[in-house]
């Protein structure tokens, strides 16, 4: 019996360790949990701290930047408005300003007709003294001189020409044919040019084929600068 007692005391002491083992076991696994969801609090928070921190910084720089636009719109205002010219015064307005800005003590009162008076002697003096100084430039300047004299114009001698009458048909008109014969001065071969002209014949003198010499003259007419001096040759009839 006391074997008996022994073995069911040993096995009720084994339930309770069993239950006991059980239930720290439980507490153990509820007290992992319980730090694993503290440790995962602090980084759920720490976006909104970071939130809550930015958000009252971006309501102050809102301010800030209000206060500079009407700065920045003040400062472009400004040149605007030192850039607009000033108007410009009329002549009354200017004799308005100046008589404001002198000094002295202000005349008496007067009517219209004084101060058109007064601007007519005004006007006056003026005149004279301006008289006055044009006649005094005039005097000074004295009586207009003759100049340098005209140079003497000395006629360089007049070209003159020999060929021959290659027509005469015009009245008083003949053609005459010029041969130049030159040496080329590169290629020492002799080359012949002819040129024509039109030249003036009082008496109708020359005939088709006469050698002649023309000299050059005033112009006669629109293609005639040249005259018929004498006739060196007669042509055969």
């Amino acid at each position: 019996m006391a074997e008996e007692e022994k073995n069911e005391g040993s096995g009720d002491e084994l339930a309770d360790d069993a239950a006991q083992s059980e239930q720290e076991a439980s507490e153990a696994e509820e007290e992992a949990a319980e730090a694993e969801q503290e440790a995962a609090e602090p980084e759920d928070e720490a976006p909104d701290a970071e939130r809550e921190a930015a958000e009252p910084a971006e309501e102050a720089a809102e301010p800030a930047e209000e206060a500079a636009e009407p700065a920045e719109e003040q400062e472009v205002a400004e040149p605007e408005a030192a850039e607009e010219p000033e108007a410009e015064l009329g002549p009354k307005e200017k004799r308005k300003r100046e008589r404001s800005r002198s000094s002295g003590p202000p005349g008496p009162p007067r009517s219209p007709a004084e101060r058109a008076t007064e601007r007519a002697a005004r006007r006056r003096t003026a005149s004279e003294r301006r008289r006055r100084y044009r006649a005094g430039r005039r005097h000074k300047r004295g009586e207009p001189g003759t100049g340098t004299p005209p140079a003497l114009r000395e006629p360089g001698p007049k070209k003159v020409r020999q060929g021959t009458v290659v027509s005469a048909g015009g009245d008083k008109t003949i053609t005459v044919e010029i041969a130049v014969v030159r040496r080329h001065p590169t290629y020492e071969k002799v080359v012949r040019r002819t040129s024509k002209l039109h030249a003036h014949d009082e008496g109708n003198q020359a005939q088709q084929g006469d050698v002649v010499r023309v000299v050059e003259s005033r112009p006669v007419s629109r293609t005639k600068r040249w005259r018929l001096l004498d006739i060196l040759e007669r042509a055969p009839r």
